[in-house]
């Protein structure tokens, strides 16, 4: 009897330019949650302007002002309800309140952001997804018949048919819910090139590292090793692109070395050590005032720096730029 192989929820989307990467497909137990999240915001903030309204009009005794309270309550309440997730899945990154909770987000199934017409798109198809509904008397035996309760068969009969996990709005929008990457493993290495310290030194003290750069720093310094300098070089300068003028560095500083520099400064420096060597870098500052004052050395030629590996996390035998998404570009 053959085994049945592992349900796999993770899908590769590969990009017009050619740069394939990851997603981890968010299942029907994360996103009934946010689900009911979502629902539990909307219901507040309807209560929320139905309580204000109601105030208002008892403080101020002024009728006029209740029945016009009442007529801009349906309509927030219309509003709330059929474009809170569009407005905040086309704001917020493909995020509602519920999503951020539950850390998942809504991309195209070629792993871009949403648009705002895919956002209304799929929002309005929900509709359909929370079919059929279930009637009061289900419940309650005294009620009338009025359906109600809606009960998402045909968006779990859809997710479940679909590689993607997609619900009929998702079918509709071309799009997907996918876990938002939070925790990752990073590299542990170790710098070997004393350059490296006395270059970080002058990288702004205020200046952090986001998330999506912080680990581009990490799979470059990982895969750092296994290239060749020329595409060691080519691959830093389409990486480093605009951190060179955000420090106010020369042109000539070689990009391998900035982030590398970066990396060692964002993983492995110490806070307080406030002493370093600037000797290893022969007089030569990075620095675009010093330009003029300063020639250019050998800096620039980082071939020989090396990289010791303690832990390999991923595999090394694929292209650095198949495992970067685009937006975690600096």
């Amino acid at each position: 009897m053959s085994q049945l192989a592992p349900l796999d929820t993770t899908i590769e989307v590969v990009t017009p330019e050619n740069i394939a990467f990851k997603y981890q497909l968010a299942g029907p137990f994360r996103r009934l949650p946010a689900f009911l999240i979502d629902v539990l915001v909307k219901l507040a903030i309807i209560l929320f302007a139905v309580f204000a309204v109601a105030l208002l009009a008892g403080i101020t005794g002024s009728q006029l002002i209740g029945v016009f309270g009442f007529a801009a309550i349906n309509i927030g309440w219309f509003m709330v309800w059929w474009f809170y997730g569009v407005a905040m899945e086309t704001w917020c990154n493909g995020r509602t309140l519920g999503k951020m909770a539950m850390r998942i987000r809504v991309v195209t199934v070629s792993g871009h952001p949403i648009g705002g017409v895919q956002a209304m798109l799929r929002n309005l198809v929900c509709v359909a997804d929370l079919a059929p509904p279930l009637s009061l008397q289900f419940f309650f035996e005294d009620a009338p018949p009025v359906y109600l309760i809606p009960t998402g068969i045909a968006a779990l009969i859809a997710m479940t048919c679909t590689r993607r996990m997609q619900r009929l709005g998702d079918l509709a929008a071309g799009t997907m819910v996918v876990i938002d990457e939070r925790g990752w493993t990073l590299p542990v290495a170790r710098v070997e090139d004393t350059r490296v310290p006395a270059l970080a030194s002058y990288i702004p003290p205020d200046y952090r590292v986001s998330p999506s750069l912080a680990k581009v720093l990490a799979l470059y310094a990982e895969r750092r090793m296994f290239l060749s300098p020329q595409r060691r070089r080519e691959l830093a300068k389409n990486l480093a692109a605009g951190l060179g003028d955000r420090f106010e560095f020369r042109e000539d500083l070689d990009p391998d070395l900035l982030l590398y520099a970066l990396y060692w400064r964002t993983f492995l420096a110490d806070a307080r050590d406030q002493d370093v060597d600037l000797q290893p870098l022969a007089g030569y500052s990075p620095m675009l005032k010093d330009a003029h004052l300063v020639a250019a050395e050998p800096v620039a030629d980082s071939s020989d720096a090396s990289l010791v590996e303690v832990a390999v996390v991923m595999e090394p035998d694929r292209d650095l730029e198949a495992s970067i998404p685009p937006e975690s570009r600096p």
